[in-house]
């Protein structure tokens, strides 16, 4: 099996990653570190070790498992704390190759040039104006939906939702939810102006374009922890990613697990 480990560059999981690396290397003959063309991407810091580790190897998400060692307080995405990385290493010559996938989000810019750049999304991504009103048309399938006013849209996985998603209002999908969210960010309701004003769900074969962008101002795409900002927009499309990203079972949390610890937790008495 090769594998990777990709860290951040906090003091304290530098060493973890030193010694995940020191046990895999006592079974040289069944794990290989190899860093260019993994099987098994194993992410040790946070969250955002894990997404910058996805978008590190996007180019081969049909081939990799990604897992995730957490180095504080236990992330969404990690199923194993830094001091459980004997088992994880047993775990690992055990391996029988069983995964979990979930689904990605493809964003699709179309740049006034004609350019078109396609990125993929873990949680999200976001179209914002940092300063000023946001305008712009909501296209579902072709068929313009509403003209949106406000701070910007934010287009969510199942398993994303939990994030900016859901700090706009949006439910929280279970990502057996093959769907994207669309949720707005401070939209401006009145009597003049007007939209749906709640977050709306689509399936795998539909498609969401934000597009008659106005102002030349610039404006802020966001996937993930990545931004661009431009003022050459002409229009950005949403949909359900065909490729997907997959977690190796060795022990995989369930997702309400996740969520109950993440934003629940033990009561208090």
């Amino acid at each position: 099996m090769k594998v990777a480990i990709y860290k951040n560059d906090v003091e304290h999981t530098v060493a973890v990653a030193k010694e995940l690396e020191y046990l895999l290397q006592q079974h040289s003959d069944t794990v290989q570190i190899d860093v260019k063309h993994p099987e098994v991407v194993i992410s040790v810091g946070g969250d955002g070790t894990l997404l910058s580790a996805f978008h590190h190897y996007a180019e081969f998400a049909d081939e990799v498992r990604f897992v995730g060692v957490h180095t504080g307080h236990l992330g969404f995405y990690a199923d194993w704390q830094h001091f459980e990385l004997e088992a994880l290493v047993e775990s690992l010559l055990a391996d029988e190759g069983r995964t979990v996938k979930y689904p990605l989000l493809e964003m699709t810019v179309r740049y006034k040039t004609g350019a078109e750049e396609k990125v993929l999304a873990v949680n999200e991504a976001a179209i914002k104006r940092p300063q000023g009103t946001l305008v712009a048309d909501v296209f579902i399938d072709g068929e313009r939906f509403e003209r949106f006013r406000g701070d910007g849209l934010t287009a969510a996985t199942p398993t994303g939702s939990t994030a900016y998603n859901k700090a706009n209002g949006g439910a929280v999908l279970h990502p057996s939810l093959e769907s994207i969210q669309l949720s707005e960010i401070a939209s401006i309701n009145n009597r003049v102006f007007r939209t749906l004003g709640s977050p709306l769900v689509v399936g795998p074969n539909q498609v969401i374009r934000i597009g008659a962008i106005q102002s030349d101002a610039p404006v802020t795409l966001s996937y993930d922890h990545l931004n661009i900002m431009t003022k050459e927009i002409a229009w950005v499309e949403f949909r359900v990613a065909k490729a997907t990203i997959a977690f190796a079972e060795y022990r995989h949390t369930p997702f309400w697990h996740r969520v109950h610890n993440s934003f629940i937790g033990d009561e208090v008495e």
